[in-house]
């Protein structure tokens, strides 16, 4: 954009994500009440002046109108289970693209209203888990007694090099590959000081010779599958899970939490810890004019914000087809983008994209209207 000359205004790149990554919901998701929203809106870098100065928000006078639209979409929505089990579902960022956890808002209402609360980071622990605790809980001053890693024999078999179309069937020796993968994000949690327990989602045709491979390579480790049937059973066929949550969260916050590096490190170190220490990278590598940008960042006073890595949620990896428990790689860094708002730096690795999910052949081609003026194709 602003290509053409002066008279075009300043040149640019500009584009669209999808919106569970946007900064708006990253702004609500880790925004504490109305005002701090308000202000996190506020933030957000939306340009650059003539001088290269950052221009947010409030600096156009946008950051009123912005929560405005807001406000009641910053309330969390209760719901209940069809065992009616109370729920606040609220926020949606994914996790592969950005911070992948619900708003601190819902929470915190939660902890006021209950005696355990259980909340998901989504995909796996290197990805939501990672973010809840490097970036929400630090900004919520949360503490938590222990994590659940939620796994199934299926996937265990495609870590363990199994195609898609044979992962119903048994194969106990693909699942012994597979093992790899889920002991690796067990360390990972592990290297947060917390307790860690594995829920394995049982699926119709569950090969017990393959519950037994599994249960035998996590027994070293001090860990053991809990076989849950909720999806066919109810809350009955996850109570052995619930009573191991109920352990853990019986001996209060984990006294040895730490979040995995300081906010005083260099923007580019943080990439760098989370890169080699969770997903074992051996190296990353910044593209051209990547580590200039982050220098930007800091000279700005944005060198304190955390780190948001965006990558395939399929590999420690950026790349989807290496499955199990790589090591050694290098990890690619691509782009960085300032999100001042939500408090942290996005990193984006590989070719992972921000507007994802879309159809090879949208709907729209399939809509029309006809002489009598009804719309066709939208079913």
């Amino acid at each position: 954009m602003g290509l053409g000359g002066p008279a075009h205004g300043v040149p640019r790149e500009g584009g669209f994500d999808i919106t569970v990554a946007s900064e708006v919901m990253a702004a609500l998701c880790l925004a504490r009440d109305r005002a701090d929203l308000r202000e996190r809106l506020g933030r957000m870098v939306v340009g650059r002046s003539r001088e290269g100065r950052f221009v947010t928000a409030a600096d156009i006078g946008a950051a009123g109108a912005m929560a405005a639209l807001l406000r009641d979409a910053a309330l969390p929505n209760l719901v209940q289970s069809l065992e009616g089990t109370p729920a606040l579902v609220h926020g949606g960022p994914f996790a592969n693209i950005a911070h992948g956890c619900n708003a601190l808002a819902a929470t915190e209402a939660a902890l006021a209203l209950a005696e355990i609360v259980v909340t998901e980071a989504g995909f796996g622990a290197d990805l939501g888990g990672e973010k809840f605790l490097d970036i929400k809980c630090p900004t919520g001053g949360l503490t938590p007694a222990g994590a659940v890693i939620v796994a199934s024999l299926r996937a265990l078999k495609m870590h363990g090099g199994r195609a898609l179309s044979e992962l119903k069937k048994p194969d106990p020796e693909a699942v012994r590959r597979g093992a790899a993968n889920l002991l690796r994000h067990a360390e990972n949690l592990r290297l947060f000081g917390l307790p860690v327990a594995i829920a394995l989602n049982h699926f119709p045709g569950d090969d017990e010779a393959e519950y037994e491979a599994l249960a035998a390579e996590l027994a070293p480790h001090g860990l053991r599958p809990i076989r849950c049937t909720h999806f066919s059973e109810g809350g009955a066929g996850a109570l052995e899970l619930a009573q191991a949550v109920e352990a853990m969260a019986a001996a209060g916050p984990s006294p040895a939490y730490a979040p995995l590096y300081r906010p005083e490190l260099p923007l580019a170190e943080k990439i760098r810890t989370i890169a080699t220490r969770i997903y074992r990278a051996g190296s990353v590598s910044f593209a051209p004019g990547v580590e200039r940008e982050l220098a930007r960042y800091e000279e700005a006073g944005y060198g304190g914000l955390a780190v948001c890595i965006a990558k395939t949620p399929y590999s420690f990896s950026a790349d989807p087809a290496r499955r199990g428990a790589p090591a050694g790689f290098d990890f690619p860094i691509r782009e960085v983008r300032l999100s001042a708002g939500a408090g942290f730096v996005v990193a984006l690795a590989g070719e992972i994209m921000t507007m994802p999910g879309l159809p090879r052949e949208p709907a729209a081609l399939h809509i029309d209207l006809d002489a009598a003026g009804r719309i066709t194709g939208l079913v």
